[in-house]
This record gives structure tokens, C-alpha cells and sequence, in this order.
């Protein structure tokens, strides 16, 4: 059997046991959160055992536990490398000022094609207390898991093999594909998760290390679920009633306004990456985790 897998091309491999990561991950938690929703809903129950194996499951990730065999490929596997001051400074300036462009494009996108509306009733019902740890709660293993999933162990080994543009298109669409599990989530909204994965994707590949995507990813969603609970709408939609699109009214001055302020923003995003990649790659010259 071990020799079979090894005979597997590497973006296999890399699917496989990101996909693996990435289940092992999420399943306890939406196990637990949809009890927590028909049982005693009323208390945050779920939030304790989910930290508690979300702990266990970094560990083992790190090369903690059994084998002892499978430690430094766990831990290498992972790329949760320590980063610098200087890296860490620029790695949130250009994957915050990314987050902003990917806003400023939802908001030029929103009056071009109609995106899917979404709504969570699940959580409106609750105490604003349960409603709060529960969505925390759920961010949190978002970030971690999917970074450590899709930034590390699948995108590492691909990065490694076919580069990083090849390595974060096949991570990003597959990241696209498993939020599919939402049933507004169409094909309309590919481009977004593709941008997200190219957003944090970079940080990995610039960085060596999943540190700074997995917090803006767990701090993103934390922000995107708060306006979802207290809106009533994703954050790819421009308001709960979708507008006409420039198609049918022409382009007026909001649609050139938004154009332009993409235009500023992407080009200080492009700066602080590569501002990033001038400060990364002396830190990161020399090693392979």
C-alpha cells in the first residue's frame, strides 16, 4: 500500500490528504454545532469540545502523537513556520489590503451579474451571546483547518512540484468546490473563492508559513459572519434587495467610483506583496518547512 501511494503523482497525494486534513478537520465541529442547534440551544454547549479537539488536531498536525515515524513530515506538511516581525507586519498589510480589494471588487461585481443571496435564520433565533460564540467558534476552525488543509498540506507539495500558480489555481478551485456545500452557492461565485485562495495562497508561498492567511482567514470570517447575523446578507451582497445592474440602467457614477477605487487598492496590493517578497526571502532562504 505504501509503495502504491508513493507511485501517485504528487498533486494526488496533495488532494488526497489535504481533503483528508481538511474532513478530519470540520466534521467534529459540524457535528457538534448542529446538536448545539437542536439541543439546548439556548447555551453554547458545542463551543468547549470543539476547542478541546481543535487543540488535539494542531497537535497532531505539528507531530505530536502516533507514529513517532509521521512527526517531521506532519509538522513539515503543515508549513506553521514562525515568521519575523517584518514578515508578519507586511504578510497582514498586503493580505489585509487583498481582503479590501476582493470588498471593493464584490461591490463593482454586485452591479454586474446578480450573485445568490444568502440568509442564516439558524442563528437569528438565538441568544446574541450563544449566537456570537458559536459563530467565533466556527471562524476559528475555518481558519485553522482550511489553511492547514488547503495553504499547507495541499498547496505546499504542489507549490513545490509545479509552482505556486499552479499550485494555488488547483487549491482554489477546490477550495471554491467545498463551499458548495451552502445551497446558495453556485458557479457565479467561483471567481470570489478563487480570489480568496489567491489572497491567502500568496501569503503561504511568500511567507513558508500558513500563520498570517490563517488568522485573516479566521478574523475575515468572523467579520463576514457578525455582518451576516446582523444584516441578514453575505458579504458579497451589496444590500438585502438586489439592485439593477449597469446592464439595464447604464453605468453611473457609483459603478466608476467603485471601478477606480479597485484599480488604487489592487496596485497598493500588488506593492505590499511585493514588498512582502523582499522582506520574506532572506527569512526564508535555506529552508524546506
Amino acid at each position: 500500500m505504501l509503495s502504491f501511494w508513493r507511485r501517485l503523482p504528487v498533486m494526488v497525494r496533495a488532494v488526497l490528504t489535504g481533503g483528508a486534513v481538511a474532513i478530519a478537520g470540520t466534521t467534529p465541529w459540524a457535528l457538534l454545532a448542529a446538536a448545539n442547534l437542536k439541543f439546548f440551544w439556548r447555551v453554547p454547549w458545542a463551543v468547549p469540545p470543539t476547542a478541546l479537539y481543535l487543540w488535539l488536531f494542531w497537535r497532531y498536525l505539528q507531530g505530536a502523537g502516533w507514529p513517532r515515524s509521521t512527526a517531521e513530515a506532519r509538522r513539515t506538511q503543515l508549513r506553521a513556520r514562525g515568521l519575523s516581525e517584518a514578515v508578519w507586519s507586511w504578510a497582514l498589510v498586503a493580505g489585509g489590503l487583498g481582503l479590501v480589494s476582493l470588498v471593493v471588487l464584490l461591490g463593482v461585481m454586485n452591479q454586474l451579474v446578480r450573485l445568490p443571496q444568502m440568509r442564516q435564520p439558524e442563528l437569528a433565533h438565538l441568544p446574541f451571546a450563544t449566537a456570537f460564540s458559536l459563530l467565533v467558534m466556527g471562524s476559528v476552525v475555518a481558519g485553522i483547518v482550511e489553511e492547514a488543509a488547503f495553504r499547507g498540506y495541499m498547496q505546499g507539495p504542489i507549490e513545490r512540484r509545479h509552482g505556486p500558480v499552479v499550485a494555488i489555481l488547483v487549491t482554489g478551485t477546490l477550495f471554491g468546490f467545498v463551499h458548495f456545500t451552502h445551497p446558495e452557492t453556485t458557479l457565479i461565485l467561483m471567481p470570489y473563492y478563487l480570489a480568496v485562495a489567491a489572497i491567502y495562497g500568496a501569503l503561504a508561498y511568500l511567507t513558508n508559513s500558513i500563520w498570517p492567511s490563517l488568522v485573516l482567514h479566521a478574523g475575515g470570517n468572523v467579520w463576514s459572519g457578525l455582518d451576516l447575523l446582523s444584516r441578514g446578507q453575505a458579504e458579497w451582497q451589496a444590500s438585502p434587495i438586489p439592485g439593477p445592474l449597469i446592464w439595464e440602467t447604464g453605468a453611473d457614477a457609483s459603478f466608476w467610483i467603485s471601478s477606480a477605487a479597485l484599480l488604487i487598492v489592487g496596485a497598493a496590493m500588488v506593492w505590499a506583496y511585493a514588498r512582502l517578497a523582499r522582506v520574506a526571502r532572506p527569512a526564508s532562504a535555506g529552508t524546506n518547512s
